[in-house]
Formats: C-alpha cells, structure tokens, sequence
C-alpha cells in the first residue's frame, strides 16, 4: 500500500492558493506536513531576532489552521539534507513535495537531496518561476524596467482556495515550537511588534483585504508619505508565504494608478529574487565590481548612532525608531536611512543590510540584498552613487506636516514644521519654546551633511579614477 505524501514547508506558511500543497492533496494519498528550521547547513542564513519572532507566531497560526482540520504540524530542527530524509523514512512517504526555494544555500541543499523517493518542487514564493523571465537572448535582466515588462506580458494565474478535503496520515514525532527558543528572553523587546502585527494566514488575508478596500486606489501618491497609512504593509506575510503573490497581485484587479503602482512593486520584489537566483553571491558582494574598492568608513560610534536613531537627523532617527519599535520602516524612509549611512556617513552598505536582516519582521535575503545594492550603487539597474539623498529636504517633501517624525521622535513634537525637519538651523529662542536641547533632549547632527556628500563623492570620485 502506497505511502502518504509528505509536504515539507519551507516559506510558503498558508493553506490558500499553496501550489505545493495543492499537488500533494491530488496526489490522493494522506498528508503529513512538516516545517524544518535549518540554521546549520553551511551558508545558511539563520533568522534575524524580528523575523524570529514573526516566525513562531506564524508556525503557531499554521499549526492551529491545520488543527482545525484534524491534520498535525510537524516540526523539526536540523539540516534539510538530514531531517528531509530522516522525515520520509518515518512516515514511509510515497513523494514530497515542496516550493521552489530561492536562497542560495537552500538551493544547494535541496539540489543535493537523496530521500529515496520523488521530491516534486513548486513555486509558491514568486510570481514565476525564478529562471523563468530571460531577455531576448536568454540571459538574465540587470535592469528592472525591461524585466517588468517581461512580467506583463505574461499572466498571473488567480489565486486558488485552500483544498476543501484534506486527509490526515499519523504524524510523526514533532519538536515543541517553544523548544525552538525563537522569541526574545529577557529584556522583552517585542511589545511594539505584538501592538503592530497579526502573524499568520488570517492575519495576512484581512490586511490585504483591507488595502485592497481602503487604500489601493490612492497608492501611486500615498505610498510616499510615510505620516499615513499609504502602503500595505504586507511585506512580512509575502516574505513568510501567509499570502501568495499572486493573491496580492490580483488584488489590483480593479485597475487604476494605485494598482498599475502597486503590481510595480511587487514585480521589484519578483526582480530581487530573480537577481539573487542568478547572482548568489548577491547578500556579500557588490554587483558592479568596481564598488568593492570604495574606501568605506570604520565608525562603530557612527554606526551605533544611526542603529538607535540618534544621529540628530529627524526623519532618519524616526525611520530607525520605527524599525525598532515595530520591526519594519516604510519605504520611502528606508531609501532615506540607507542613502544616509552609505553616502553621509560613508559606512559600507553590508553592515546597514545586516542590521536590517536582525531587526526587519519581513527580512528577505533578496529584497534586502538587491534595495541595499540600489542604494549603494552597486547592484543592478542601480541609482547612481552621487545621487545622494538630503534627508532634510526628503524629510519636508514627504512627511510636510512632520506627523510621521512628531510620531517617532517625540522630543521635536513642539517644533513647528519649517524647523522641524532641522533643528540644528533653528534659532535658540524657538528651541527653548519647543522645549528642546540640542545636545541633551537631542541629539547634534552626527555629521554636517554637505561635508558628508562631499566626501562621498570624493571617494566615489577615486574608485572610478582607479577603474579608468
């Protein structure tokens, strides 16, 4: 008698529109299904402590949506090449199945798979196939406009509903989610994330449903003021698979700028993965090979500062302060906070990705790979190097009314907005009402920022001469 299928779980945590999971409930036999934790594969990229948490909760919804139906969630901790294995022995399973992973050392590790039994791989992380999408002359893109419209020109399939019958097989022995020790011990940071996320499938879906509802048509000019609710927010649930792309893309069904706006940014997330699944060496190593000789800074003081926004620029210490409360920035903001640690303050953009990797609820090794690049000018279909941000400047373009830096740098909220966005410009007595101290209830800017253009121009100026 045939064996049960074993479905293996790697980021694609949903019932809804799961082509894995459709495939093994067709294949007609009882399901077992497991999620395996590996932070020991060599190359692994083990979670940040954001994503941690984001990652228990989000096993604990899934476990209680399978309960519903009377099946089991498996878990296991351990290498992929052992315990995938170890897994279809146990349960004596016919085939497995699985989504397509994109990470690099996944990659390799499923490549090198020997569970004696079929392993039928899915996509359910991307749009496409990730090695699907090639120009003309069958390479891959390096710019993303091109690249996008290759995505038009195909279709998106609908989004499936979860299978209405699924049957049970014995689940094997399973490790306690709490031994797993993902959620923060002592001191308990994660009071922000708890007040800000809904982790799990249903989470995902009411979110969508609400942009879909409230803010998509608005999108195109929203989505740039970070004092609103302009965005989705979803990036967590995507990244974790709570929500299939292809469900957030069909959300747009309805036309308009909002949804032109929005698929493009789902199509930038599909042409980081596409870049990573070609460019593996993409989370370490520039793209344009010149940029591994900029001479960047070592400035631990500088670095901290920035980390725990207190660099005495507003809008970037609001960016780093929601990041730390909530585990995400917005987007726009993120583009600030990033221009200004590899240009005004001349810090390599590995460690800006490294601290957004730990602190980031929706760190992705590709989006957070392929956006650092851009902002650094290294990576593909990149912004210039001497594109510099002013983050004053941004700061009064997008955020006008200072609503969003009011929110997360408290200590300003009495300043009125021509000054707010630079108090060190602001004149003593109009510091004294707002009741502001530069220097004690805030912090001087860090670096002057026309200095620290300069100098990062200047050194951009001897890499180029150096290629030349």
């Amino acid at each position: 008698m045939a064996g049960p299928a074993l479905l293996w779980l790697h980021r694609e945590l949903r019932l809804q529109d799961n082509p894995a999971l459709a495939a093994a409930v067709a294949f007609g036999r009882p399901l077992v299904v497991a999620f395996i934790l590996d932070e020991v594969t060599p190359g692994a990229w083990a979670a940040g402590g954001a994503a941690r948490w984001w990652l228990h909760h989000s096993l604990a919804a899934l476990a209680g949506d399978l309960a519903a139906r009377g099946m089991a969630l498996t878990l296991r901790r351990g290498r992929i090449s052992e315990e995938l294995p170890r897994l279809a022995r146990e349960t004596g399973a016919a085939e497995i199945h699985a989504g397509v992973p994109v990470e690099p050392w996944a990659r390799q590790a499923v490549a090198a798979l020997d569970c004696g039994v079929p392993l039928h791989l899915h996509d359910t992380t991307t749009l496409f196939p990730p090695d699907a999408i090639r120009t003309g002359g069958g390479s891959p893109y390096g710019v993303f406009t091109p690249f996008a419209r290759a995505c038009h020109a195909r279709d998106v399939q609908p989004p499936r509903q979860a299978p209405a019958r699924i049957l049970a097989a014995p689940p094997p022995a399973s490790d306690a989610l709490a031994s797993w020790r993902l959620l923060p011990r002592r001191p308990d940071w994660a009071g922000g994330l708890r007040a800000t996320w809904q982790p799990g499938e249903a989470g995902a879906q009411e979110r969508l449903r609400r942009f879909a509802a409230d803010a998509l048509g608005d999108y195109a000019t929203a989505r740039d003021r970070p004092g609103i609710a302009g965005t989705a927010m979803l990036s967590p649930h995507l990244h974790w698979g709570e929500v299939s792309p292809a469900a957030a893309w069909h959300a747009a069904d309805g036309g308009g700028a909002g949804a032109a706006s929005w698929r493009n940014e789902l199509l930038w997330r599909e042409f980081s993965a596409h870049l990573l699944w070609h460019h593996p060496e993409l989370p370490e190593q520039p793209l344009r090979r010149q940029f591994a000789a900029m001479p960047w800074r070592s400035d631990p003081d500088a670095l901290t500062a920035w980390r725990h926004g207190q660099t005495g620029v507003p809008i970037v210490d609001a960016g780093m302060r929601q990041l730390w409360q909530t585990g995400w920035m917005h987007n726009r903001v993120r583009m600030i906070v990033a221009s200004f640690l590899v240009k005004h303050l001349l810090l390599g953009w590995q460690d800006g990705a490294a601290w957004f990797w730990d602190t980031l609820v929706d760190a992705d090794l590709a989006s957070n790979s392929a956006s650092w690049q851009w902002v650094a000018g290294c990576g593909a279909d990149a912004a210039p190097f001497f594109r510099i941000f002013n983050p004053v400047l941004q700061g009064a373009k997008f955020d006008a009314d200072g609503a969003y830096v009011r929110r997360w740098v408290p200590e300003l909220a009495k300043l009125p907005d021509r000054m707010l966005h630079a108090p060190w410009t602001t004149g003593p007595l109009d510091l004294a009402a707002a009741g502001v101290r530069l220097g004690a209830t805030y912090p001087q800017p860090i670096v002057d920022l026309a200095a620290g253009r300069a100098r990062a121009l200047a050194a951009f100026a001897r890499v180029t001469a150096a290629r030349a």
